[in-house]
């Protein structure tokens, strides 16, 4: 199944400092309701120590264990595995949905790798759309029923690629920005969660915790 998913990847990426899978083989393949997708790899371009999308397809095609994620197996900026920026957070979500999460796939709705949102800004559209048939071919081969998003900006992008615009739940923070995050549903059932991002919203608070509205909209 993986290796059918990799051919709807465009060529003209495949050289660019990035990657495609946060989790492995086991995730992509078989039924799964749920699709986990942040923005784009983050971190430092680094022309020298980088790995390109091709090469990080290439690593996750030869991992031992299938069941594999990176928010609980990848070692960020050296730290513990599953220890470091958002990915206790995310870490978080999975244990409150009661999920494996070497057994759910998750991705980037974007490939290319920056530092910041903002780096890409110019090209965040084309970058987009170019990637968008392997999320689309993940949804339809998995049967993907719900679609979590990392952030308004991937969020919304999908909701209207999945056709989801009537407003299923919400959650606002309680504090005094007052984040919302949303979950929308399309009118064959598709069910899109635009949720506040993991890597500034720290959801291991209760105050900021979306995942209580994640888990009833799930249910």
């Amino acid at each position: 199944m993986i290796e059918e998913l990799i051919k709807t990847i465009p060529e003209s990426i495949m050289e660019s400092l990035g990657g495609v899978f946060c989790s492995g083989r086991e995730a992509f393949s078989g039924q799964k309701d749920i699709y986990v997708l942040g923005l784009n790899p983050g971190g430092v371009p680094d022309a020298e120590y980088g790995v390109t999308v091709s090469q990080s397809i290439d690593r996750v095609l030869d991992v031992s264990e299938s069941n594999w994620s990176a928010y609980r197996d990848a070692s960020w900026e050296d730290a513990k595995p599953g220890t470091w920026g958002m990915q206790p957070r995310v870490l978080h979500m999975f244990e409150i949905l009661g999920l494996n999460p070497g057994e759910v796939p998750a991705s980037n709705l974007i490939f290319t790798q920056s530092r910041r949102e903002k780096d890409i800004e110019v090209r965040w559209n084309v970058l987009a759309e170019e990637c968008w048939p392997f999320h689309s071919e993940v949804i339809r081969k998995l049967g993907v029923k719900t679609i979590i998003c990392f952030g308004k900006k991937a969020g919304k992008f999908v909701a209207s690629k999945m056709s989801a615009k009537t407003l299923a739940d919400e959650f606002i923070e309680n504090n005094k920005r007052r984040w919302r995050s949303e979950a929308y549903i399309s009118d064959d059932g598709v069910k899109v969660i635009v949720a506040s991002h993991p890597s500034i919203a720290n959801w291991r608070s209760t105050s900021a915790d979306p995942c209580q509205m994640i888990k009833r909209v799930l249910e």
